[in-house]
């Protein structure tokens, strides 16, 4: 099928588990019964953005995958015939932790998972402490309503992740995010930090001629006191030639939905042939960390 509705969950995180994955399961659904086929959460849903600190206490938050949470989108992606992508801290085992997202087809079949391959740690963004990088590559799933690609939060300033995923056909390119202003730092450089954020995804949806989804938190959230992080919310949806389709609110709770017609891939990749033109062979030192 050629149009699709995509459906972004946007929306603030409290400090309750339990209460943020009730939520959470509630708004799936309810996109779902509006409509959307191919459904997305914010990146760590479960919880308030935990990185901010380095505390062992937070590694209780993981979850196993698969578990209680997937088997529960499992059911909702069943009962309504819809695709879902959710974002979950992933225990893996002792000791081996990954912030991952799972991909769920409209079946409630689990099609596998993406762990996040590029962990940053910038202050209140410590997720190197939590989180192993991920392990299985870059990845593109075949869904009942298109290919779709998942990235996570910081992969999202890498064109290579981009590029490695649309090259296995990916039309779709999702970034569950948790990202925003350091308090004190906004009046200054807020404007150009959005706007970086930003152009740098629509980039992508530019030199892959493919659909991009960022879905981001809202709140001012502060879990080990201090100024903490402002979510800036935004969450957008940008078309083939990069152009903004549909955005949210910068501190509203939003459940957007999108449609978009996957016929547009293939004649934007047409018509601006970047994939043809790569000059593979050429590229060899971008697996270097620098060329000397």
């Amino acid at each position: 099928m050629s149009t699709v509705t995509l459906g972004l969950l946007q929306h603030a995180c409290s400090q309750d588990p339990a209460a943020n994955l009730k939520k959470t399961l509630a708004l799936t659904a309810r996109a779902a019964r509006q409509g959307a086929q191919i459904i997305c959460t914010q990146e760590l849903f479960r919880s308030q953005y935990f990185c901010q600190s380095e505390n062992h206490d937070y590694f209780k938050l993981a979850e196993p995958i698969p578990g209680a949470t997937t088997r529960a989108f499992q059911k909702i992606a069943k009962k309504y015939g819809c695709v879902i992508i959710a974002s979950l801290f992933e225990k893996r085992a002792s000791g081996l932790y990954h912030n991952t997202a799972v991909v769920i087809d409209a079946d409630g079949t689990m099609l596998g998972v993406y762990r996040k391959m590029h962990i940053p740690d910038d202050p209140l963004y410590y997720e190197k402490f939590y989180f192993t990088p991920g392990d299985l590559g870059f990845k593109a799933w075949d869904t009942r309503f298109g290919k779709i690609g998942v990235l996570i939060c910081w992969d999202q300033w890498y064109p290579e992740g981009a590029r490695l995923t649309a090259m296995q056909g990916a039309e779709i390119l999702f970034y569950p995010t948790a990202i925003g202003w350091h308090p004190k730092e906004k009046a200054e450089y807020g404007v150009n930090q959005h706007g970086a954020w930003e152009t740098i995804q629509r980039s992508h949806a530019v030199a892959n001629g493919c659909y991009v989804a960022a879905v981001n938190r809202i709140g001012t959230e502060t879990p080990e006191g201090g100024d903490g992080i402002q979510f800036w919310g935004q969450s957008f949806v940008a078309g083939t030639s990069g152009q903004i389709l549909a955005k949210g609110s910068v501190d509203q709770e939003e459940l957007m939905l999108v449609p978009i017609d996957l016929g547009k891939v293939d004649v934007t990749r047409t018509h601006w042939p970047f994939l043809r033109d790569r000059r593979i062979d050429a590229y060899g030192d971008l697996t270097k960390r620098f060329i000397d």
